[in-house]
């Protein structure tokens, strides 16, 4: 089945979605943000069928997600992020903090840390313009006229 293509909604999390809305996706950004640069890398890493990971490697690298640094004789080449594929971090750490809250894990699980001091990331939160924390009855959409 064909999904509906939304680069064109109106509403930017539609729009965002159209390029990263499915989970293969995004483990693969976040095995990026981890340090994989190659298709093998992320392939063993995710046990993900070939076509799949290079259909999506491919559609990373239309949106400027990935570039990538192409090896001779017809390897696979080297995935790196760009700027734009760098600023899902924040989303890809919100989700992860969703994550640890809210679903069921019995086991430690991957925890996120400042590289710096190897302390836990402080949570994410939304915050006004003056500085308020946010919460979500404090937040309208407007759509446009």
């Amino acid at each position: 089945m064909k999904r509906k293509c939304l680069d064109e909604d109106q509403c930017p999390i539609a729009r965002s979605l159209d390029v990263v809305g499915d989970w293969w996706t995004l483990l693969i950004i976040r095995d990026a943000v981890g340090g994989a640069t190659r298709f093998g890398e992320f392939q063993k890493h995710l046990d993900i069928a070939k076509n799949i990971l290079a259909t999506r490697l491919k559609a990373l690298v239309e949106q400027r997600i990935f570039t990538v640094v192409s090896e001779a004789e017809g390897g696979h080449g080297q995935y790196f992020l760009t700027a734009k594929g760098k600023a899902l971090l924040p989303v890809l750490v919100t989700l992860a903090q969703w994550g640890e809250e809210h679903t069921v894990w019995d086991a430690e699980g991957t925890k996120l840390l400042d590289a710096k001091n190897l302390q836990p990331l402080r949570r994410v939160e939304l915050m006004s313009q003056d500085g308020r924390i946010l919460r979500p009855d404090d937040v309208v959409a407007i759509e446009p006229a």
